[in-house]
């Protein structure tokens, strides 16, 4: 699978940590950045990560602040993109289960760095139910309204 992963300064010690954490399990990272803990704006990595997921160069993707408020409202901006932001395990599978959430967002100063890792495994290993949910979700596109 091919991961796009983007975070602010806010993220960045979580976003280092869990690109291993997705190498360690033969997954293919793209990194859109940021590269240090200088403090910078999060819509500059939190477009590039959802137009890779939008574009489908990348399957899914991983956002990080330090609430994911700001980065998932970026994201949400895209048209193709359905980003949630989960703080334990059972959020990012419902968001992945139930709303075919493509980026999942993580609030690096309300989880541990492992709850973050279980967020991830969760959001990766979780498939859409389909069913009743198909409708609901291609409701969410403006243009299907």
């Amino acid at each position: 699978m091919k991961i796009a992963i983007g975070s602010d300064h806010a993220g960045f010690e979580y976003k280092s940590e869990i690109i291993n954490f997705l190498v360690e399990n033969n997954q293919t990272v793209t990194d859109f950045g940021t590269n240090s803990m200088d403090s910078c704006d999060y819509p500059d990595y939190a477009h590039p990560t959802a137009i890779a997921v939008e574009n489908k160069d990348c399957d899914l993707g991983i956002l990080i602040c330090g609430s994911a408020n700001g980065v998932a409202m970026t994201a949400n901006k895209h048209q193709e993109i359905r980003a949630a932001i989960a703080w334990n395990r059972e959020l990012a599978e419902l968001a992945r289960h139930h709303n075919d959430a493509n980026i999942i967002c993580i609030p690096a100063r309300y989880v541990s760095i492992e709850v973050a890792k279980e967020i991830v495994f969760a959001f990766l290993n979780t498939d859409f139910d389909g069913g009743r949910h198909i409708k609901r979700v291609d409701k969410i596109r403006l243009s299907e309204v």
